[in-house]
């Protein structure tokens, strides 16, 4: 089942079941496990998707799987899980999802820009590039990724806020 045509399916059986629940289906990708498979549902919306989130997608997940044949008659494993940190930002929705990380965002012209997300929109994105503002549109953009910072923008902001001192 490794065909886009399966994958499409698929995304066409899962989404409206995993919009039902109130996320985004992201992807859906099916791998070899020995004798099984792995079916990987990755979702996510705005604010994050909590452990429950997961656990109730994964249900009734289950259920729309269990009821169609999409997945044909050889085991499978059903993993749901939430995008990592080095998934593409490739969506609107995506950019929305990342306003104040640092991102490496490649552009249509072949160049790239890295600066931290101010701002986002229905037609495109804000970076804060050294201190000064600069706005791409989306359709300029080809994809974006997180940077992974050992110290993010919040946990600057909150240093000291706790009233510990030492």
């Amino acid at each position: 089942m490794g065909s886009a045509t399966s994958r499409d399916r698929l995304m066409e059986l899962l989404e409206p079941v995993v919009e039902a629940e109130g996320l985004d289906l992201e992807d859906v990708t099916v791998t070899p496990a020995g004798k099984r498979r792995l079916l990987r549902v990755i979702v996510d919306r705005d604010g994050g998707v909590s452990l429950d989130d997961v656990a109730e997608v994964s249900r009734s997940v289950s259920e729309a799987l269990d009821a169609d044949d999409a997945m044909g008659a050889t085991p499978y494993v059903l993993e749901v899980s939430s995008p990592g940190v080095d998934r593409p930002l490739t969506e609107p929705r995506h950019w929305r999802r990342a306003v104040k990380r640092l991102v490496k965002a490649d552009l249509r012209d072949g160049t790239a820009v890295e600066g931290r997300i101010v701002v986002t929109d229905e037609t495109g994105v804000e970076l804060d590039v050294d201190g000064a503002p600069r706005r791409i549109d989306y359709q300029d953009l080809t994809r974006g990724r997180v940077q992974v910072e050992f110290r993010r923008l919040d946990d600057a902001e909150n240093d000291g806020e706790d009233g510990d001192e030492g």
